[in-house]
């Protein structure tokens, strides 16, 4: 019986090998043996195991550095030691950039578990409201002038409340910002995006969608301006 990806085609690019495509156009053996194994060994200190992707890490410190903000840390966090570290936070005075130490969550912001909550919260925004008191308007936004929020920084004088919009303006300021060919998800580049402005009306956004190996729902949001709006 044929599977759903030999009944389209789709089937493995390296020469000679007719077997479904598993992922970047290779079969399981192929992917296995070419691209796995040309991102080398894990990074992390003592550890032999094959690299998970082209960031360096294995499987399982690649969820270490997901969950923790850092891979080359211990698992469990000494019982009360996110509230002690917050307490000295609280009164912190100086301007130097104060690093949280424990748990991050993927974008490198500081996490921990507010007991009185009863939630696990940004460690950056709970200092921001126990100094500045509670956000002035609905959806505030601990913004961090030292541009360094992403690297864990929780320190008093860094933080005020902003808009989502003035904060996502200061970290284009600070070369922080995750937009265009800077996430990590991004397909596109900036020279592609202008060529897909530029075929708006001359061809359906479909066909354009296609051209460049993208969702037509791309297409649409990047000539509504929704999306790579800076280059429109």
């Amino acid at each position: 019986m044929r599977t759903k990806r030999e009944a389209v085609g789709k089937t493995c690019t390296y020469p000679g090998c007719s077997k479904p495509n598993l992922a970047r156009g290779l079969c399981a053996m192929h992917y296995k043996r070419d691209y796995v194994s040309s991102l080398g060994r894990c990074k992390a200190e003592s550890c032999n195991k094959p690299a998970f992707n082209k960031g360096g890490l294995c499987g399982a410190h690649y969820a270490k550095m997901r969950k923790y903000g850092r891979y080359d840390c211990g698992v469990r966090t000494p019982n009360g030691e996110p509230s002690r570290f917050i307490e000295k936070a609280l009164s912190y005075r100086g301007d130097e950039c104060l690093i949280w130490p424990f748990a991050r969550d993927a974008n490198g912001y500081g996490r921990f578990r507010d007991k009185e909550a009863k939630k696990t919260v940004t460690v950056s925004a709970y200092v921001c409201q126990k100094v500045l008191g509670q956000p002035p308007f609905t959806d505030a936004e601990a913004a961090h002038s030292c541009g360094k929020g992403h690297l864990g920084c929780v320190s008093p004088s860094h933080l005020s409340w902003k808009t989502r919009t003035e904060n996502m303006g200061d970290m284009v300021l600070h070369g922080t910002s995750l937009r265009g060919t800077r996430s990590p998800h991004s397909k596109l580049t900036e020279d592609d995006v202008r060529e897909i402005l530029r075929l708006k009306g001359e061809l359906l956004q479909r066909e354009i969608a296609k051209l460049f190996g993208v969702h037509k729902e791309t297409v649409g949001a990047i000539h509504r301006g929704e999306r790579w709006g800076w280059l429109t």
